[in-house]
């Protein structure tokens, strides 16, 4: 038995060209090629050319015309529901279940023991991989764009953990394109058929983070290792959570700012700055994050004059907090730059109705 697989193995290995790109084709995050040796298991996935996007070129064409040529590959063990559509290129591993309403786009691949349930819709070149879990049976839909990747027991797209929610409503999650959402992290749909989780484009989803009901997420954010967001936060682009942090329900994450490790954040974080501890303080603007995407010294320069005129007053009891915003908003220089204006924007709107001002901030004096 033995001399029998080795001698089908040998027939099949030259005739396998393997090519595994990182997935997140037009994402900024890497540039670098990423190659592996094929496994046994690739082996037994397909015995034709298996493509994926590569970062450092445009590789549609090449992965549709491989999809085309490459048949279908499922595994006699994999659960899939007749009802289902699949695109072509599609491997299917041992142990997987794939229900009456899915539908799966071209080349996407779902390594052992993987599973989608549910009214849900999954782009082309998409990766699930082993244990990971991505729709639900409930009413409503789950949907996933292009070269999406889930992680190791990743569950994606079920039912919400908040009470209001009523059995047979619909509810609904969308999520973009080149997401990495990785080991062990929870998405849940929206808690309500008026409301969605949505997820934009290009986000790094650490391992172990929850992102809960009718939350909004922006692209390119990184979230780190158990970041946790309760329902109905907001976080806009280009932010960056460090590890183990906590978002009070219905806060704002304000576009380039940052989040430090083992914060509370209870209230909204303005754009551009940076919060910090315990209960999150404001503790400056996040001038590396502003650097690394690429504003210039003017703005930079601009944005540290309108935050001391704001936050570091020589005498906070002589001036209301309004009263230094209007001032910031009526200098004839400042007034006039992009960015500053939208920073006064963002704190103007965290005490709109219904929202929750802006975490706290100290108060400097000159010595």
């Amino acid at each position: 038995m033995a001399a029998a697989i080795n001698s089908i193995l040998l027939k099949i290995k030259p005739k396998i060209k393997i090519k595994i790109c990182n997935p997140l084709s037009d994402c900024a995050r890497s540039s670098s090629r990423r190659s592996a040796s094929p496994s046994i298991l690739q082996f037994f996935f397909s015995t034709t050319t298996l493509t994926y996007a590569d970062a450092d070129s445009d590789c549609s064409n090449e992965t549709n015309a491989t999809a085309d040529a490459n048949p279908n590959f499922i595994h006699p063990s994999a659960d899939v529901h007749p009802n289902a559509i699949t695109g072509h290129g599609v491997s299917v591993g041992p142990y997987c279940t794939i229900g009456s309403s899915v539908k799966l786009g071209n080349g996407c691949r779902l390594y052992p023991g993987s599973h989608v349930f549910g009214n849900t819709e999954i782009g082309d070149h998409c990766l699930l991989m082993p244990g990971a879990v991505v729709g639900d049976h409930l009413p409503g839909r789950t949907v996933l764009g292009r070269s999406n990747v889930i992680g190791h027991h990743a569950v994606i797209g079920v039912k919400c953990q908040d009470l209001k929610y009523k059995p047979g409503d619909e509810c609904f999650l969308l999520i973009g394109d080149n997401n990495e959402i990785r080991e062990h992290t929870s998405i849940h749909r929206s808690s309500k058929s008026s409301d969605k989780t949505v997820i934009g484009d290009n986000n790094l989803i650490m391992g172990s983070c929850h992102i809960a009901h009718d939350c909004k997420i922006g692209n390119n954010n990184i979230f780190a290792n158990n970041t946790l967001l309760a329902g109905h936060v907001v976080v806009e682009d280009y932010t960056h959570t460090a590890g183990a942090i906590v978002v009070h329900q219905f806060c704002h994450i304000g576009s380039f700012s940052f989040v430090g490790g083992g914060s509370v954040v209870s209230q909204d974080v303005p754009k551009y700055t940076m919060v910090a501890g315990e209960r999150a303080e404001l503790r400056g603007l996040n001038l590396e994050g502003l650097r690394r995407h690429e504003f210039t010294a003017t703005e930079i320069k601009s944005l540290r004059t309108a935050y001391r005129n704001i936050f570091m007053p020589v005498d906070s009891n002589s001036t209301s907090f309004e009263e230094r915003i209007t001032k910031v908003e009526e200098d004839k220089e400042l007034g006039k730059i992009p960015v500053v204006c939208t920073m006064i924007q963002s704190l103007r709107d965290s005490f709109a109705q219904n929202r929750r001002g802006i975490c706290k901030f100290r108060y400097f004096s000159g010595s």
